[in-house]
């Protein structure tokens, strides 16, 4: 036998996994073929694996028949391919600690005659080193293959998942509602108000809202100011779906006692999936005293950013990606994981099945897209207050949060990965509720922007306060319809 990693002229040599010294690695073969960046990445990762698979166990090529590995114990074998030239017989690949790699395709009886086929070791000793050779290899290639299964599940991300709810035959379909809120917000704006004080209104901000002091405090103050009776919900958003439907449950049994008055729910992000959630859970306790609910910006579906964030089996689980968050999110903020993980696709699918929003229910939904312009991006004037608490938990911390930057590149992200538009952590389609009336403003809207507009640079254009008065006067519209129907 030659050396280790020669081949013999006529002879083929067929590159194997792990095997040479990097001089004649063949090329792998592209694994994604759509992406070619992405076919790329995954091809150099294939080579560096099968690198640091030799690290672990060095390839030589035992050459014999069939029966050749598997005549000792049960070794399993592990490559096999069959030369090109007719009559060679197939070569089979163990692994032995200490041998070089190196391929061929000689007969068995060449090899038998060559020195260096001879052998000290008795048969059982033999049997054990193939053995163990053998479990190092299938670990090596078990750790390729696992590499790849999570560059793929990690390239694929949320592809299957967006936009579920429009393709689930059960769902009931949306209505459109733009024309009409439109009209409405015309009216607003020439100071036409219509939403009638008869009914108390109670706005549940979504997640991370206990560190936003500005959160719904200019709507709350102009509705004041208009006679109107409204509340803001003050409930721990980082908290679980269930546990903050507990709370909202609570809030509107407190503020109707008394007053013989119905409510009217009006949450942002993750405060329309918690109000939402209490509704379906409690509706009949909850149904002579709600009017209607608002989903402004709600990933009702799930929002791809969680779901890629915390999904198992990816290359980020490497890093312990949740077990960080977790961290970050119970230490800093003093919240729940579970938040972030009842706003994933799963999560919301199965909750979403066993527990789905009343269809007597009238309800809005409103969805926007971010704009991406290189301008957001790079500016920093659309920003929103925000309080971190200090380990003493005895002051507050105040920061400044760009935002609308922030929002404007995970709007560029998801287009750019999935192709779908989205206000940067929801995407349009799982915003909308079905059986609801869906509200799609042209304006570019990003998921924050009720946050930080108060501090508006447009005055012509309609603040938070003025949208959400706007959608709540088409939810009255919507209810009163619905009444009508169901007599």
């Amino acid at each position: 036998m030659g050396e280790a990693g020669q081949s013999r002229e006529g002879e083929s040599n067929t590159p194997l996994l792990g095997g040479g010294t990097g001089d004649n690695v063949a090329a792998p073969p592209k694994l994604i073929t759509s992406l070619p960046a992405l076919s790329e990445d995954a091809s150099y990762l294939n080579q560096a694996t099968s690198y640091l698979g030799s690290c672990f166990s060095h390839y030589s090529v035992e050459y014999g028949g069939k029966d050749s590995c598997n005549s000792l114990s049960h070794p399993h074998e592990l490559l096999r391919s069959t030369s090109e030239s007719e009559g060679n017989s197939p070569v089979s690949v163990c692994v032995s600690p200490g041998a070089r790699c190196s391929t061929s395709s000689e007969s068995p009886t060449s090899a038998a005659n060559s020195p260096s086929a001879e052998s000290t070791e008795t048969p059982s000793q033999a049997s054990n080193a193939i053995v163990t050779s053998n479990w190092l290899g299938l670990s090596g290639i078990s750790i390729f293959q696992g590499l790849i299964e999570r560059a793929l599940r990690t390239v694929r991300g949320s592809a299957d998942d967006i936009g579920w709810l429009q393709h689930d035959p059960e769902m009931p379909p949306v209505e459109d509602g733009t024309e009409r809120f439109n009209k409405i917000l015309e009216e607003i704006g020439h100071g036409v108000h219509r939403l009638p004080n008869t009914v108390l209104y109670l706005l549940i901000p979504g997640l991370f809202s206990n560190h936003g002091p500005l959160y719904f405090v200019d709507t709350k103050t102009k509705f004041s100011k208009m006679g109107l009776a409204c509340h803001i919900a003050k409930i721990h958003s980082e908290s679980s779906v269930e546990k903050n439907a507990r709370e909202i449950k609570e809030y509107i049994e407190e503020l109707c006692w008394g007053s013989n008055k119905k409510v009217l729910l009006l949450g942002h992000s993750k405060g329309g999936i918690d109000a939402a959630a209490a509704l379906s859970l409690y509706w009949p306790d909850l149904k002579d005293k709600v009017a209607g609910l608002v989903l402004a910006h709600s990933p009702y579906g799930g929002s791809p950013i969680a779901t890629d964030i915390l999904r198992e089996g990816q290359l980020g689980g490497y890093v312990n990606l949740k077990k960080i968050l977790e961290i970050m999110i119970f230490k800093v903020i003093k919240g729940d994981i579970q938040a972030l993980e009842d706003l994933t696709y799963e999560r919301r699918k199965q909750f979403l099945k066993n527990h789905p929003l009343p269809q007597e229910l009238a309800t809005v939904s409103f969805l926007t897209e971010a704009s991406i312009s290189p301008a957001v991006l790079a500016t920093l004037s659309r920003v929103a207050q925000a309080e971190l608490p200090l380990t003493n938990q005895a002051a507050k911390l105040p920061v400044v949060m760009p935002l609308g930057a922030a929002m404007a590149a995970c709007a560029q992200l998801i287009q750019v990965r999935y192709g779908e538009k989205s206000d940067g952590l929801v995407t349009c389609c799982d915003a909308e509720v079905p059986g609801s009336v869906v509200v799609r403003p042209k304006r570019k809207l990003d998921h924050a922007w009720m946050v930080y507009s108060s501090l508006n640079e447009a005055p012509l254009e309609a603040d938070a306060a003025q949208v959400c008065e706007a959608l709540l006067t088409l939810l009255v519209q919507v209810e009163e319809e619905k009444q009508r129907q169901l007599n």
